[in-house]
């Protein structure tokens, strides 16, 4: 039992919720009487009800984001049916901004916008005592880094043995991208860095070997992200794994060669580039130098790490030819992965400006994205949504690290795989539950019924992709007289294990 529950639906188990823990740690005396539940999509609303109601809570606290809107506004109807008593208190980037339009701020209690530890905390003590504050909806203002505590050790062993583990070492973000919620407040703010490499220390002491950090622009204090990374860099183990988001712009020699220390693969540098168009960068207010990317690109993979990429599909202003275009050059720069996301508009979100000028068609659904614009028009971006699917399945995944440029080799990689995934769908019908074996018998069609690659070329290509995976050779690829290579090769991959299943498949040779 629990007079107050912090409670959230995460997007899987893997995931463990950081903001959660946050409110946790700066409960003060609530603390002890307070409870964190996690729950998943995959779980019905009415169940979650279920779990809730048990604990007999007097306030319930809930984090509303864009992949659980649906499923929590349907819980908080459960809830208030069940128990018009309950207080429940709304939190999260989701409820943050245009609450005044959104169906589940009306049936809720209380709303508290931003940063909530602080906020929060007041808030549920005023609550808990039985008082009822007039203001419905709280704008809390944000609190000093230095101040607050640091979430970290409520994260189970569980946890740190099960699930990703969302690590912060600041807020905000100095750019003014129209489609980020981060271009609302340009300031950058840190946590103390002795205080964060104690918490890593401690965690790390505690048996962590996976860190996902979720800085806009962990890169934009270049001492500070080499103290980081050179705090995991003294200590890297065979299963260690750093997760940051850099700013290709801003990348210089000594922060390369804090790179340079890690082993391959146990860095993943996630790189938002979003547009090589300079303008629609321009158009969103998107301050980025094409040169100075594309080279920071090749430094950053050049020191051995994992280079995950974005580029964002129907940002006003980009066709699908220049979108094509900006495709083409990445691909050229060789990141380990690039994702193809498509624009979404956030609550709050400036890139709401654009609509009546370039036409943007949203869809009113979570997660918002863009059905049209005066450029591409609803049939081209299902097109695009689908190459993006696809694009990862095949491309960033590893699993056809080899065979995949076959799909373009030759030609146009975007106007390639494009051509593939119109192929794939009708072939298929479908973008998602296509199993290994069955992409891989698609894949081979297609590079010989539709490339006209050699049949024994294209199977020895995609056995030697299946079998890095550490996986035994696949019948139908099979060549006459390739078992033992492929053994071997198996035997290869099998030995070269610590990192993640995916970013292993990159980097294995």
């Amino acid at each position: 039992m629990a007079d107050l529950v912090l409670a959230t639906l995460n997007a899987t188990y893997a995931h463990a919720s950081l903001g959660l823990r946050c409110l946790l740690a700066n409960l003060g005396e609530l603390a002890p009487r307070a409870s964190l539940r996690e729950f998943t999509l995959v779980e019905r609303p009415v169940d979650i009800a279920e779990q809730l109601l048990a604990e007999q809570p007097r306030l319930v606290g809930l984090g509303v984001y864009v992949w659980n809107a649906r499923p929590m506004l349907e819980l908080v109807r459960l809830l208030k049916r069940l128990r018009p008593d309950l207080c429940i208190v709304l939190g999260g980037p989701e409820v943050s901004y245009e609450v005044e339009a959104q169906p589940i701020v009306g049936l809720a209690d209380y709303i508290v916008c931003g940063e909530g530890e602080l906020a929060f905390r007041d808030l549920a003590t005023r609550l808990l005592s039985g008082e009822r504050p007039k203001e419905r909806v709280l704008q809390a203002s944000p609190p000093d880094l230095a101040v607050i505590a640091l979430p970290y050790d409520g994260y189970s062993a569980v946890d740190l043995a099960e699930r990703v583990v969302y690590l912060e070492t600041s807020r905000g973000c100095p750019y003014g991208c129209h489609f980020c919620l981060s271009a609302l407040d340009r300031r950058v703010r840190e946590f103390p860095l002795p205080a964060m490499l104690a918490a890593l220390a401690d965690l790390w002491a505690r048996g962590l070997r996976r860190f996902r950090f979720v800085d806009r622009t962990f890169n934009i204090d270049l001492a500070r992200a080499r103290a980081v990374l050179d705090f995991f860099a003294a200590r890297q183990t065979p299963d260690t794994f750093v997760h940051v988001e850099m700013v290709a712009e801003r990348v210089a020699p000594e922060l390369l060669s804090s790179l340079s220390r890690f082993a391959p693969g146990t860095v993943q540098l996630e790189v938002g580039v979003q547009s090589f168009a300079p303008e629609v960068c321009a158009t969103i207010e998107r301050a980025s130098d094409a040169a100075r990317v594309e080279q920071g690109l090749r430094d950053l993979g050049a020191t051995g790490a994992h280079v995950h990429a974005d580029l964002v599909a129907g940002l006003p202003g980009e066709s699908l030819a220049s979108f094509a275009a900006g495709f083409d050059r990445l691909v050229a720069l060789a990141p380990n992965e690039i994702q193809v996301g498509i624009l979404k508009r956030l609550h709050g979100a400036l890139i709401a400006r654009h609509s009546e000028t370039f036409g943007m068609l949203y869809s009113d659904e979570p997660p918002y994205e863009i059905l049209a614009n005066d450029l591409l028009d609803f049939a081209t971006l299902q097109r695009i949504k689908r190459f993006a699917r696809y694009w990862d399945v095949v491309a960033n995944s590893g699993n056809f690290k080899q065979s995949a440029p076959l799909l373009w080799q030759g030609g146009s990689p975007f106007a390639c795989f494009l051509a593939f995934s119109d192929w794939l769908f009708g072939r298929t019908g479908k973008t998602h539950a296509l199993g290994l074996e069955r992409m891989c018998a698609l894949v081979l069609e297609y590079l010989t019924d539709v490339r006209g690659c050699p049949a024994d070329d294209a199977r020895a290509s995609l056995q030697r992709d299946y079998v890095r995976g550490g996986r035994r050779p696949l019948a139908l690829l099979a060549n006459e007289g390739d078992g033992e290579s492929s053994r071997g090769a198996r035997a290869r991959a099998v030995s070269q294990g610590g990192l993640p299943a995916r970013q292993a498949r990159h980097h294995r040779s």
